[in-house]
Formats: structure tokens, sequence, C-alpha cells
């Protein structure tokens, strides 16, 4: 990896001081330097771009904001770059209010609603191309030439649809500015600093709130997005059941990696940490460090999502036999849990409560841990005291979108005590959970841990299965993985 130029020189000493040069770079770059880098560079600005798809989306988007605000400046950041160590930085992902509502995913970059004739003026403020007369394009370590062409002001303001402007400018704007104004907080300090006398979190709150149970109901592009997310992910699980036994040559990275690299070839990458759990790991609900053995004749709980390029997430989970066949308990466990999921599915359509699915199938999950007689019943009284929750462990379900815990802020009686509608997506992933140190079960329950997990949308007469693609029955799951090992 290059090393950015520092001001130093190997001639320099402190006999010698540094001084600044008349070029105005960097000390260190000659006159001569400066000039032949200052000329001839071609042109390279774009002019046939079209707008991103989902610009007239975000702009409908913009509009509900801009009417549930009325003469309130709004102010939506993206984000920085965040430090990995010294001078490396995390893979940059977009806030998904941001994104949201611009289509864009620019670090630094704020989209800013102001009030203007009974509704808003909205401009995006991002970084502008490098500049290449002061020398920024190639000595600066975020210039074009160390991190890649980002679009001018002009192209962005084709792209998103939204009128550009320098972001470098806004903090002192937004410090200088009066009236009623809201930012979504958590991601840029300097534009909240730039607003410390001006917003309220109490108020910036409500704007988040809103945002949040705006992505409730998925629209056209949405859903298309989701499709697309599930399609890879179940391309990956197929990659990943191909080399299972590399992965016992190794460990559950293997699993991860391979995963991973389907997000990167068809997507922007993984929507969550991979949970690859292997063994008695699948009893562990986000084991997410994936450096234990992969054994024969152990379960691989497999909960992935690709993330698409317009960051939006699947969240599946298959419990595989790693041998390709499902031991007698193995499938006694997981055709209960399968029935549950079943249950739950049946459970999600309209005008239903977002509580039903969860509840069918706890019940059903009851009924086999009474019958198996590892709780006693009846059934009710285990379900009223939530004793099954030694080994259920987790709610069966959450809202799915740009995040994968999405719309996670909205306030209880929009979300997990409202109704279902049409344009839903949530997840239905039952579990049972035996953990390895569980005396209260038989011996060989313990280390087993089985999760099923598929993305449902809700529809105008029912749901649809958007993983479907990846079998769910046992025995379609060992048909499925005998195919793909050949």
């Amino acid at each position: 990896m290059a090393e950015q130029l520092t001001p130093e020189t190997p001639e320099e000493s402190e006999e010698q001081p540094i001084k600044q040069r008349k070029n105005g770079l960097y000390p260190g770059v000659s006159d001569e330097l400066a000039a032949n880098m200052q000329s001839g560079w071609a042109d390279t600005e774009l002019h046939d771009l079209q707008p991103v798809a989902q610009a007239e989306h975000t702009a409908r988007r913009r509009a509900a904001l801009s009417a549930r605000f009325p003469g309130e400046r709004l102010v939506i950041p993206a984000g920085n770059l965040r430090t990995r160590s010294n001078d490396t930085e995390y893979s940059f992902r977009a806030s998904t209010e941001y994104a949201y509502l611009t289509g864009d995913q620019t670090e630094d970059g704020v989209l800013v609603l102001e009030p203007k004739n009974g509704g808003h003026e909205a401009t995006i403020y991002l970084l502008p191309r490098s500049a290449r007369e002061n020398g920024e394009f190639w000595l600066d370590g975020q210039g074009e030439l160390w991190v890649g062409r980002r679009s001018s002001l002009t192209e962005a303001g084709t792209l998103y649809g939204i009128p550009a402007s320098d972001v470098r400018e806004l903090a002192a704007q937004l410090a200088d500015s009066t009236g009623s104004t809201r930012v979504v907080r958590g991601h840029d300090a300097g534009i909240e600093k730039a607003l410390t006398d001006k917003v309220t979190a109490e108020r910036d709150e409500e704007l988040r709130v809103f945002l949040s149970e705006a992505r409730l109901v998925k629209d056209a592009f949405e859903i298309s997005q989701l499709e697309q997310a599930c399609a890879s992910t179940a391309r990956g699980f197929e990659d990943v059941v191909r080399v299972l036994d590399k992965a016992e040559a190794t460990s559950e990275r293997y699993i991860e990696g391979t995963f991973f690299l389907r997000a990167r070839v068809e997507g922007n990458d993984v929507g969550y940490g991979s949970i690859c759990a292997a063994g008695p790991h699948a009893t562990t609900l986000h084991w997410v460090r994936n450096n234990g053995q992969v054994r024969s004749g152990d379960l691989l709980l497999l909960d992935a999502g690709v993330e698409t390029n317009e960051l939006y997430t699947a969240d599946v989970t298959r419990t595989l036999p790693i041998n390709g066949r499902y031991s007698e308990l193995q499938k006694k466990i997981y055709d209960a849990v399968y029935e549950a999921q079943e249950a739950g599915i049946a459970a999600v359509k309209p005008g239903a409560k977002f509580r039903d699915f969860h509840d069918a199938s706890q019940r059903v999950l009851t009924e086999k841990l009474v019958e198996w007689g590892l709780v006693e019943g009846p059934v009710e009284r285990v379900l009223e005291l939530g004793l099954q929750r030694r080994w259920t462990l987790h709610g069966t379900g959450h809202m799915l979108g740009m995040d994968v815990h999405d719309c996670a802020v909205a306030r209880t009686e929009a979300y997990v005590a409202g109704t279902l509608e049409p344009g839903m997506c949530l997840t239905v992933e039952p579990g049972l959970y035996f953990q390895a140190d569980d005396l209260t079960v038989p011996e060989e329950y313990r280390g087993i841990g089985v999760r099923i997990e598929d993305d449902i949308l809700v529809t105008e007469d029912g749901n649809r299965n958007l993983s479907s693609a990846l079998p769910r029955r046992s025995d379609e799951v060992e048909a499925w993985m005998a195919e793909l090992k050949g």
C-alpha cells in the first residue's frame, strides 16, 4: 500500500528548516514538478449521465419528509470516514437516512432541505472533484489519484436530481443560519457542532423516528432490490455447500470468505457480519468470530445476506448437516423448527398484528418442548410464564430493508404493536438452541442449535417468500446438498 507524501525530504534537517514553497504545495515539491502536474490532463467531465434508478423514488420520499416538517430546515448527513488503524479507514457505508433520501453513498455528503415557498428546496452538499490547481488531486491522501475520482457537483446534480453545492462551505452556513432546524444525529460531528445552539435532542429524535417509520412499507424499487439481494444470497449459500469439504480442512472462516466473495461480486458487501456457526457455536445467536472447526456429523447454522449496491440486504438462515445428512435427533429438532416457521409464515398477512407470527411460531416450539418432556406442561402455562424461552431465546423476526434490523427506531405502536400492511418485508426465523452446558436437557441434545429464516413480503392477499429459492424442508435440504456436492 502506497504511503502518502510527507512534508520532509531526505535533504531536510534541523539545520535546514522546512519552508513553504512559493507554489503553495507541500515542502519537497519543486516548482517544476508542481507546474508539470498542473497541466497535460484531459477534460474528464461526464456529460451524458442519466439519473440513478431510484431518483424518482427519492424525490417522493423527500416530498413526504417536507410535508411532515413544514417551515423547518432539515439536515441529513451521510457520515464520514472512520479510522481503522493509523492512516487506514474502514470501508464507508453512507447513513441509511441519507442514502434513502438521495440515492448517493458519498462520504461527507449532507442533504439539506431548506424551507421555501410553503415547501422545501433540497440541496445535496458534497466534496467536489479534488482540485488540480493546488495539487490536492495527487498530494492529498483523499485526492483523486489516491482514492479515485469523485463526481463533479454538476454531475452529482444530474445523477441524484438535486442541486449540488460544496460541503466545505456548509458548516459555516449552518452556524450562521436562523430559523427552526432538525438534524439526524450520530453521523457527522462537524455538522452537529455547527448546529449546537440551533437544535434539540427531542426534536431531532422526531426526525429520526419519522424516517424510520417511512421505511416500514417498501416501494416497488425497494422490493426489487430485496428480491435481488435474496437471489444473490441463495447463490452464496450454494457456493458454501460446494466447499464444505474445504471448510472442514480449515475453519468456519472458509465459509465466511466463500459467502463474502459472492456478496462482493454481485453486490456491495454483506449486509451484516455473517454467522457461520458450526457445531455448538450454532447455539450462540450472533456467532461472528467464525474461527471454529467444521466437523462432519455436526450442523452448520449459516445466517448471511448479500447487500445490493443500493444498500438493501437479505437476511437468510439455513441449518445444514455438514456431511449432507441429518442424524435422527438433528432431524427431529430441525423439523420442529420448520413446522414452527411454517406456522409463523402463515400468520403473515395484511391486517394481522406484527406479533402474530411470533406467537404462532412460539406455540409450535412450546408444544414440541412439552411433547419431548423438556418442560412441564400444559402448553398454555409454559407460554404464560415464558419458560420456552430458555431454548427459543429471541423474537421470531424483524423488519428488513436498508438495515438488516430495519426501522429500528420506529414507535412501538407503529412497529411491534402495529398491523401488517402490503409492502412490508420482515423475517420469520424461529429457532431452538440447546446449550452445550445445559444440564436440563438430555446429553444428546446439548450443543445443537437450529434456526430457519426467510424474508417474507406482505402482499395484498397474503405473503410471498422472497428467499424461497433455498429449500427449507429437511428432505429437500438433503437432496439439494447432494446435488450441489455432485
